[in-house]
C-alpha cells in the first residue's frame, strides 16, 4: 500500500527529468561561447568552497548537538536566519558587509582584497549559500550518535579528541554523507546570492541564465546536461558510501 501512495510524488519529480530528456536536441548539441569556462569555474570554486564549508560545519554542528540552554538556541537561531533568507536578500546582504561600501568590505579595502565580482567574492557566495544547510544536517546526524557509546569512551580514557574521531565520525558518516551531498548541490548551484554579490566570474547557474536570455531556451540544453553530468557524481558516490555503513551495522 505504501508503494502505492508513494508513486504519485516519484512521478511528480520525474516529470522534469523525463521532459529533458525528449526536448534535448541531441542531433546539435554543442556548448555556447564560454561554457566551458562556467564548468571550471563552478567545478573548481565549488569545490573550494565545499573545503570550506566541511571545515567550518563540523565543529558548528558538533558543538550545537552538544549544547544546551540558551546558548544553543542562539546557536540555532544564527544558523536558520541565513538559510530562511531568500537567496536575493542574502546577495544585498552581502553586498551591504563586503562590498567596498561596506562596514567590513571598507575595513579590508584597505588590505588590498576586494570582496565583490571575482573568485574569492564567488566562493563566499557559495559558502553562504550552502554552509547552514550543512549544519543543520550535519547537527542532526551527530544527535543520532548514542550519549552512552561516547561516555563509555570516556571512561575508559579517550581524550575528547579520539572519542570524536573514532566514535562519533563513524557513527555518523552516513549522515555527513548526506550533508555534504547537499552542501556541494546548494553551492554549485547557487544562483541568487551569486548573482547580485559574484556575477562574475560566471558560474554554470549564472550562465544558464544569461544564455537563456540571449539565445533562447534551446540554448541552454548542452550546458544543463554539463551541469548535471559534473555535479552528480560526488552526490552519488555519498549516498552509496552511507548506504553502506548503514547497510553494514545491520
Amino acid at each position: 500500500m505504501a508503494g502505492w501512495l508513494s508513486l504519485p510524488a516519484i512521478l511528480l519529480l520525474s516529470i522534469p527529468f523525463i521532459t529533458l530528456i525528449s526536448v534535448t536536441p541531441w542531433h546539435h548539441l554543442q556548448l555556447a561561447w564560454r561554457d566551458d569556462s562556467a564548468i571550471g569555474v563552478s567545478m573548481a570554486l565549488g569545490a573550494l568552497a565545499l573545503c570550506i564549508i566541511v571545515a567550518l560545519g563540523v565543529p558548528a554542528a558538533w558543538w550545537l548537538s552538544q549544547a544546551s540552554g540558551r546558548r544553543r538556541l542562539i546557536g540555532e537561531l544564527m544558523v536558520m536566519i541565513p538559510l530562511l533568507t531568500p537567496p536575493l536578500a542574502m546577495g544585498i546582504l552581502l553586498v551591504s558587509a563586503f562590498g567596498p561600501y561596506g562596514l567590513v568590505g571598507e575595513w579590508i579595502s584597505h588590505l588590498g582584497v576586494m570582496l565583490v565580482n571575482n573568485p574569492a567574492a564567488f566562493v563566499l557566495a557559495q559558502v553562504y549559500g550552502a554552509l547552514p544547510w550543512f549544519i543543520v544536517v550535519a547537527r542532526s546526524a551527530f544527535a543520532t550518535v548514542p550519549k552512552e557509546i561516547l561516555e563509555a569512551g570516556q571512561t575508559l580514557g579517550a581524550s575528547g579528541w579520539n572519542r570524536f574521531r573514532f566514535l562519533t565520525l563513524p557513527l555518523a558518516l552516513p549522515g555527513l554523507a548526506s550533508a555534504v551531498t547537499l552542501a556541494w548541490a546548494r553551492a554549485v548551484g547557487e544562483f541568487g546570492i551569486v548573482m547580485i554579490f559574484a556575477y562574475f566570474p560566471q558560474g554554470i547557474p549564472v550562465k544558464l541564465y544569461t544564455n537563456l536570455q540571449n539565445d533562447g531556451v534551446d540554448a541552454v540544453y548542452t550546458l544543463l546536461w554539463m551541469l548535471l553530468i559534473v555535479t552528480l557524481p560526488l552526490p552519488m558516490i555519498c549516498f552509496f558510501l552511507g548506504r553502506r555503513v548503514t547497510l553494514k551495522r545491520r
